[in-house]
This record gives structure tokens, sequence and C-alpha cells, in this order.
């Protein structure tokens, strides 16, 4: 097949309650969060005994990538490496050349462009290559995935069995999120010829294409999890404001759907499952969380379809016209200026 090994690649979080503070701080490192701040989002950890579930999550995704890899003929073995937590990625890029891999594929847990979506996954490739000296393996990290077929109708039907939930209610609005980030960050995302922004026009065409699918007319696409100084411009409008906005016009019941998270992180289940649908609850408002799409068959199928790209030169499968983009050779960006990064606070959360 020409590759030795497919690395899994994600965010990584706290699995108790003394990893919590650690973990922040290795997320915030060199960027001035104040501890405060850092003390408010490490609560969050504890109304789940210290335990962020991504980790367990990716575990899961990745046994079931495993299951359809060798349903498939694939004999590729998938390692689990993350940015910011056991285990760390330097650690298993490390293993990867210990266990002779010298020709890797790399999946980032993202299906977006932009900085923290696309880019800094770049960036923690070329790190663990560098940590790792002589005889790294070389890494071909997989591209994004937003318009992938597989990826659309895995939401799709969470978002129609989410209204299903609620009932047969006319009104019911649909609400796609995704993690707001600093309007600068944004405006960088993408390379200098596309204009930029292609981090919040891929989760607007994403949203397009799930509502097509889904038979839905209206919809709204909002963001959540935003932190850092209220004088820092983020993309707005925020879910719970949205939420308000909502009810001021008479609207009585909502689906959310996590367009932008690919698993049901932190963040998910915190700013969603809680705050969220606590003000809605304030609102009188029927509320459903749409499932995020790792828990779908199709997940795995899709994670495979990205590998077969490479190993079988297999089509890329893509609902919109966006260009193909994210692959790229041991963390070198797509293109020249592409999704910089700009100076701005971490997201202490997930």
């Amino acid at each position: 097949m020409g590759y030795d090994a497919l690395l899994w690649l994600s965010f990584g979080g706290p699995e108790g309650p003394d990893e919590v503070m650690p973990f922040l701080e290795n997320v915030t490192r060199g960027r001035g969060v104040p501890r405060e701040r850092l003390l408010e989002v490490a609560e969050h950890y504890q109304h789940f005994g210290g335990v962020s579930p991504i980790n367990r999550l990716n575990r899961a995704a990745i046994a079931a990538v495993e299951k359809q890899l060798a349903a498939e003929g694939l004999d590729l073995p998938v390692y689990f490496g993350n940015r910011n937590w056991q285990p760390m990625v330097e650690d298993t890029v490390a293993q990867l050349k210990n266990d002779g891999a010298r020709r890797v594929l790399a999946f980032p847990t993202s299906a977006y462009g932009g900085y923290s979506a696309c880019r800094q996954y770049d960036e923690d490739i070329e790190r663990a290559r560098a940590a790792v000296g002589e005889g790294a393996p070389e890494i071909v990290k997989l591209r994004q995935f937003f318009d992938h077929p597989l990826f659309i109708s895995a939401i799709a039907d969470a978002v129609r069995a989410a209204h299903a939930r609620l009932g047969d209610r006319p009104d019911t609005r649909t609400v796609f999120t995704a993690h707001s980030v600093p309007v600068s960050a944004d405006n960088a995302s993408g390379p200098p010829s596309e204009g930029g922004n292609r981090y919040s026009r891929q989760i607007a065409e994403a949203a397009r294409l799930v509502a097509a699918e889904a038979g839905i007319a209206e919809y709204d696409v909002v963001w959540q999890s935003r932190s850092g100084p209220p004088q820092v411009p983020w993309l707005e409008p925020d879910i719970v404001d949205h939420l308000d906005a909502l009810h001021e016009v008479g609207v009585t019941s909502v689906v959310v759907s996590p367009i932008g998270f690919v698993s049901d992180h932190l963040e998910v289940i915190w700013d969603l499952d809680n705050e969220a649908a606590e003000r809605a609850a304030e609102h009188g408002m029927a509320f459903a969380r749409a499932a995020t799409p790792d828990v779908d068959p199709r997940f795995a199928e899709l994670v495979v379809e990205l590998v077969r790209e490479h190993v079988a030169d297999a089509p890329a499968r893509k609902l919109s016209s966006f260009p193909a983009a994210g692959c790229t050779l041991n963390g070198a960006p797509c293109a020249v200026g592409c999704c910089e990064p700009v100076k701005r606070p971490a997201r202490p959360a997930q």
C-alpha cells in the first residue's frame, strides 16, 4: 500500500481530577490566559468527575475504524496521539519509529479548515517529527472532509432523529453550531488567494448540505464556546444569545446540531446539553440536541474512504465546489500563507 500505519490525531483531554489543571496549562501555554479563567473552565470538568469524554470517544472511533479497515482487507494499524494530553503525539510518533513505520497517514479529528481546525494539526506533526529526530516517519495528513457525502448524511440523519424526538412541531427551528474563533483568525483562514474566511464558509456550506439532505428549508448557523477578553471580536451570534432571540420572535421548539464537532467533546455536553438546554427550558422551549457523527457507522467508513484515496487511488467524494484541502506532508501548510496563526487567546476546553 505504501503506508505502514494510520495516526489518529486529536486534541486530548483529562481522564481524572488531578489531570485537569495540567491539561489546561498545556492548552494555554504561552498565551497569557489568567489562572482564574483556567479555574473557571476546570470547574466544568469537575461536573464530570474531572474526565473529558474525548479520549474515550476517540478510542471507540479508532476501534470502529480498525474493524472497517480489516473488513476491507487493509492491513493498517492505528496509532493514537494527542496535542495536549496523553497519549501525546510526540510519544506516538516515537513509537511509530520504534515499530519500524516509515510512511504514515494521519487523520485529524476535524472536518474543516482554519488554524485551530487544520493548520495546528500540521504544527503537531512537524513538532512531533522534530522531537523524534532522524528516522521519524514521513507523515501525510488526510484532507478536510466537511463536504464528504458520508459526513453529511450521518449528520442529516441525526438532525432528522432529533426532530422526531420533539414530535410534529411545525415551528421547530434547526440551529447548527460550531466552535467560535476570533474574527481575525477566521479572516486569516485559507490561503490569501481565497480571500480568507475558509472556516466559516465551510461551516456554512456543511450546514446548507445537511439542511438540503434533511429537507429543512430554514435554519440558522451560530457559534459556541468562545473564550478570551470581551474586547476581542469572535464569530457571533452565540448559541445562548440566539436562543434568546428565537424566543423573542415566538419560536417554541429548537433542534441544535453541533455540526462543527465530530464527537461529544466537553464543549458539546457542557455548552449545549447544559447551558443551551437550560436557557431553552427557561424560555419554555422544547429542545433536542442532534448526535455527533462519530457514533454513526458511516464515520468509520468515511475515514477508510479517505485512506483509500491514498492507498488505492480512490476518487475524492465531495458535495461542494470547495477545493480539496488539508492534505499535507510532514506538517507543511496547504499553501503559502494558508491559515497563518494570529495572536489570540487559547480555547481552554474540550
